[in-house]
């Protein structure tokens, strides 16, 4: 019977053990440190701000593991010896595998800044950062967060729940630019700042000061200002957790490579979750998928391979989703900035500045390739099969009601994408849209 362990107990790694054990008898070994129990990272900013207890956030009951015969080993991993096919663990105790994978996660990422591991400084990745921030930002008046992102913008929202005030420090020049195009960009920078954010774009953090009992007691900008604090974020994205496999054979770039079935360099030795890297990445797809959903996707996939059904991923088209404070977000599929040259794109925006819609399609086909969504929500099944068959431009703006999300309890505003497809396209029109999508409607 084969020793697996999987090192790390996220997503990925907790998805692989589950459907392993659903096709084997193997003994399962989860090695973590972070936590007893796997739970949903996505829901740590919620204990932060009072919605939720930890074990809310648990999907499974602590006696799941040993009625799934699944050991939890609370430990780190010092390093791997794919030779011997051994690890080292911080305890001082060694494990033997037959199977290995990785799934150790990211790791907030640090540049080195003098003051970054003062008391009073954190990422927002772990439950061990969750409890540094509940730690201290007890009785602050000011924070400050360096990096614009997801992860920075989740913090922030946080720290506003419980009165703090925040600077937040973007070296961009406009919020998550290198992500969301111009317009839906812009749109971020007008709301973060109506909640009262002190947003400085173009801002890089240069130092942050200690007190006299090495705690933080202020940063200093790239310009020379400094700004008192209580507490600083460190929120500047999230790299592959893998410094312990520097001594060891494995292979690894910015994570750990491997191919399209989870199979790193080593034979039984395998990788997935925000840890692997994928070194031919499909099209409009990442090299690295630091996604929650992803990972899960990565998690049943390696599992069936470990299990003797060799199963290449595709997972299809790219989403993601995410909350800016009160504006919902959806992307599927290719939408970049800056757009690549082959793209045209329709762009629509509520007059509240809250509300937008992203269309884009291949410049010489008319095929939809993207869709970005800010306020509005819409359907994954919808979005994912028009992509997935390269559904023409305009039967995806005649059929938009298809894929709205609760459309009795939610406005649309399908007509005003109609009206801009035909201002591009009037020889190409679409004149039974009011028909077409009361057809659409009564079906749905």
């Amino acid at each position: 019977m084969k020793n697996i362990v999987i090192i790390g107990n996220g997503v990925a790694g907790i998805t692989a053990a589950r459907h392993i054990r659903k096709r084997s008898d193997a003994t399962i070994t989860v090695i973590s440190a972070e936590t007893d129990y796997f739970f949903s990272r996505t829901a740590l900013m919620y204990i932060y701000m009072g919605h939720m207890k930890f074990e809310h956030t648990k999907p499974y009951e602590d006696w799941f593991w040993e009625k799934n015969n699944i050991n939890l080993m609370n430990d780190y991993v010092e390093s791997v010896d794919t030779d011997g096919r051994r690890l080292q663990l911080r305890s001082g105790n060694t494990m033997m595998w037959d199977v290995l994978l990785l799934a150790t996660g990211s790791k907030p990422n640090k540049f080195g800044w003098p003051g970054q591991d003062l008391k009073g400084v954190g990422g927002m990745y772990s439950w061990q950062d969750l409890q540094n921030i509940e730690q201290y930002t007890k009785n602050i008046r000011r924070a400050v967060i360096v990096g614009g992102g997801l992860i920075g913008i989740e913090l922030a929202e946080m720290l506003l729940s419980r009165n703090i005030e925040v600077t937040f420090l973007v070296r961009e020049s406009s919020f998550w630019n290198i992500v969301l195009p111009p317009e839906e960009s812009a749109m971020i920078n007008r709301h973060i700042r109506e909640h009262h954010i002190d947003l400085r774009l173009e801002t890089e953090l240069r130092k942050i000061l200690p007190d006299a009992h090495g705690r933080v007691r202020a940063v200093i900008t790239g310009p020379g200002e400094e700004i008192e604090c209580g507490f600083v974020g460190l929120t500047a994205g999230v790299s592959p957790n893998i410094g312990f496999l520097k001594s060891s054979n494995i292979k690894t770039d910015r994570g750990i490579l491997i191919n399209e079935f989870f199979e790193t360099n080593i034979p039984g030795v395998y990788a997935a979750g925000d840890c692997a890297q994928f070194e031919k990445p499909l099209p409009g797809r990442r090299a690295i998928e630091q996604v929650w959903y992803t990972g899960r996707m990565h998690g049943e996939t390696v599992a069936r391979t470990i299990c003797g059904e060799r199963t290449a991923y595709r997972p299809g088209p790219w989403f993601n989703s995410a909350k800016f404070l009160d504006i919902g977000y959806q992307v599927y599929g290719d939408i970049i900035n800056p757009l690549p040259d082959h793209l045209e794109n329709l762009y629509w925006e509520h007059p509240d500045g809250k509300h937008a819609i992203r269309i884009a399609w291949d410049r010489e086909t008319r095929q939809l390739k993207g869709i970005n969504l800010m306020g509005i929500r819409f359907r994954h099944d919808v979005c994912d099969a028009w992509l997935r068959r390269s559904a023409a431009l305009k039967e995806v703006v005649q059929d938009l009601k298809a894929a709205l999300f609760d459309p009795e309890f939610y406005k649309s505003y399908e007509q005003e994408i109609v009206n801009l497809y035909n201002d591009k396209f009037p020889d190409n029109r679409i004149t039974s849209g009011k028909k077409k999508r009361l057809a659409t409607l009564i079906n749905f």
